[in-house]
């Protein structure tokens, strides 16, 4: 037994010690008889808290890991809601909970390489961009591996690190963006409701799903795309060290890891086993990897644990990315 593993074992023992020692005195001996029973039942929680706080210390004085993980799973977008019109959908990635712990890796003197777990259909694309942007800027080598999917806006994220490894079965790509309104004018004409326009700017209320979509408007809204396509081709290009063409011939198709491999879109096949034992190479000693998760409060923490974990696929292989006021839709 190492004297690191003496230390972080000598911290957390006080500190379960000390902790039940306070849950006792405040909650069992102040109070009296008549709430021995529930000091007694707080006790135990102060002391299971107290230890954590206590494990989490030591393993900041007496770190046993030199790799740090973080998760994309689900939709991305901002607060890790539905990115879809579904009422009671699927709570996805929380994107600056991801960078967050992304940072907190990067300034961690003990983590010397960065994983990024991808399970993902995709999302919005301005926080899949800044998971991407704290990736790219971790100071150590930066392996992404995809699970069960990694699509759209989790390949978005893979471009920004080092590499991309997949399982054969993996599904991966959708290097492509989709726009939708819903358009129920005919409807409204049924039931007898009119749209009349008050808006200022020839374009503001392109997409508006009470009227028909003009030409020019039609045209302006492709060109948003068209021009999301273009960005997320040339990210993927530069990142993964690919002829741009190469990506547009894919035409936003998914592939099985296998034949994602032989594209090019991903670096290597294995499993976590794999990974681990080639991270173990580019740092030049065994890997120990500690996960990061993100930094809750004792509230969040019993919400997180009635949070359904189960999400739509829906809409493809693309989560969705933006949704205004008119009701266009954009995909990633």
């Amino acid at each position: 037994m190492s004297e690191d593993d003496v230390g972080r074992g000598a911290i957390v023992i006080v500190g379960g010690i000390v902790a039940a020692v306070l849950g006792f005195l405040i909650f069992v001996v102040l109070p009296g008889s008549l709430a021995d029973l529930l000091g007694l039942l707080v006790t135990v929680g102060v002391v299971i808290l107290g230890t954590r706080a206590a494990g989490d210390l030591a393993d900041s004085v007496f770190p046993d890991y030199n790799a740090a993980e973080v998760a994309v799973e689900g939709p991305i977008t901002r607060d890790g809601g539905t990115p879809g019109p579904i009422p009671g959908g699927a709570v996805g990635t929380t994107a600056d909970d991801v960078v967050e712990q992304i940072e907190r890796a990067d300034e961690d003197d003990a983590a010397e390489a960065l994983l990024v777990k991808l399970d993902t259909p995709g999302g919005e694309v301005v926080p899949s961009d800044d998971i991407r942007r704290a990736a790219a800027d971790f100071d150590g080598p930066t392996v992404a591996y995809a699970t069960d999917v990694c699509a759209s806006g989790g390949y978005w994220i893979a471009s920004g690190c080092d590499e991309l490894w997949a399982r054969r079965a993996s599904i991966v790509g959708s290097i492509g963006v989709i726009g939708s309104r819903v358009n129920v004018s005919e409807l409204a004409d049924e039931l007898g409701v009119s749209y009349e326009r008050f808006a200022a700017g020839e374009y503001k209320d392109a997409g508006m799903p009470l009227k028909e979509l003009s030409a020019d408007e039609r045209e302006y809204l492709q060109g948003i795309i068209d021009g999301f396509y273009e960005d997320f081709v040339e990210r993927v290009a530069e990142g993964r060290g690919m002829d741009p063409e190469a990506i547009r011939d894919t035409e936003a198709r998914i592939y099985l890891g296998d034949d994602a491999h032989e594209l090019g879109l991903v670096d290597e096949l294995g499993d976590r086993d794999d990974i681990e034992e080639h991270v173990a190479d580019l740092i030049d000693t065994e890997v120990s990897v500690r996960e990061f998760e993100p930094e809750r409060g004792l509230a969040d923490r019993l919400r997180g644990g009635a949070t359904a974990v189960a999400y739509a696929f829906g809409a493809g292989v693309a989560g969705t990315v933006a949704d205004d006021e008119r009701g266009f839709r954009l995909r990633f």
